[in-house]
Formats: C-alpha cells, sequence, structure tokens
C-alpha cells in the first residue's frame, strides 16, 4: 500500500523542517531512507528499509539506516512498533491511527478509528508511569493468509 504523494510530500516537507530546525544535516541519504518510511503503509523493519534504498541508492549500508532510523525516531519523524522481542518496524503517519497485524505472515496496516481514539485507560495505568501515546494493535490473520489456508477444491 503506498501513501497518496500529497501525503508524503507533506511529510518530506516536515522531515526537511524538523532536521533544519534541529541543525541536523540534510543529507542525499537520510532523505531516501525517511523517503522509504513515508512513501508506504507497510510499516517496513530497516532490512526492509535497506533492501527498498539500495536499489536506487547502491552505496547505502545497513548501519546507516539503523543509524538513520533511530535519528528519525529521536526526532520525531517516525514511530516504532512492535514488541522488542520482533524486528522493530517503523511508521511515518505521526497522525491518530491504529494497526492491524497479521501474526502469520507480519502484513501491517493502518486503519482509523474515533471511537478507539477516545479510549479511556483505566486509572492502574497512571501509576506505571506518564502517558505520552496509546494506539491499539489488532492481532489476527490477514485475508491473503486466510485464502492460502482454505483448501484448494478439484474441478
Amino acid at each position: 500500500m503506498k501513501t497518496e504523494k500529497r501525503e508524503v510530500e507533506e511529510r518530506m516537507t516536515h522531515f526537511e523542517t524538523v532536521l533544519r530546525r534541529e541543525g541536523v544535516k540534510l543529507t542525499h541519504q537520510r532523505m531516501e531512507i525517511f523517503r522509504e518510511v513515508a512513501r508506504t503503509g507497510d510499516h517496513p523493519d530497516a532490512e526492509q528499509v535497506f533492501q527498498r534504498v539500495r536499489k536506487h541508492l547502491p552505496t547505502v549500508s545497513l548501519d546507516t539506516v539503523y543509524r538513520t532510523l533511530w535519528l528519525l525516531n529521536d526526532l520525531g519523524l517516525v514511530t516504532t512498533l512492535g514488541s522488542s522481542r520482533e524486528r522493530t518496524r517503523f511508521d511515518a503517519n505521526l497522525s491518530s491511527h491504529h494497526h492491524f497485524v497479521c501474526e502469520q505472515c507480519g502484513f501491517t496496516r493502518d486503519f482509523y478509528s474515533t471511537e478507539l481514539d477516545k479510549i479511556q485507560l483505566p486509572d492502574s495505568v497512571d501509576s506505571l508511569g506518564e502517558i505520552e501515546a496509546t494506539h491499539v494493535e489488532v492481532r489476527g490473520v490477514c485475508r491473503n493468509c486466510v485464502e492460502n489456508q482454505k483448501p484448494k477444491t478439484q474441478s
């Protein structure tokens, strides 16, 4: 799933603004790495970003991709999702949204819900720390995996 061109352009403009404001050098590699995360809705992990970016930027290293993604995270330009036991996935969609994750293949997509945006956390969460953000991660089996599991009927 690709993000609309207008949305990618807005994300790129925001990216450039934040880097300039924070005094971070705006390099071609950083731009291409961010653009890859910004243009896709599949929440790639660092290895996927590396594989995609090196198709048109063959000199990029996996280390550069990792360092850049964590820099972007520190600057608030991307967020991470997934538990620490899994590969961390990166998301440039900073608007309020939630995630569907396929338990079998890892397919991950955004979905929007005003009802979930208004979710009330129990008071006990306050005792754990200061909440900065919430989102719902729905786990299940994607349509493609469901279809691949169905027995083939003979003709």
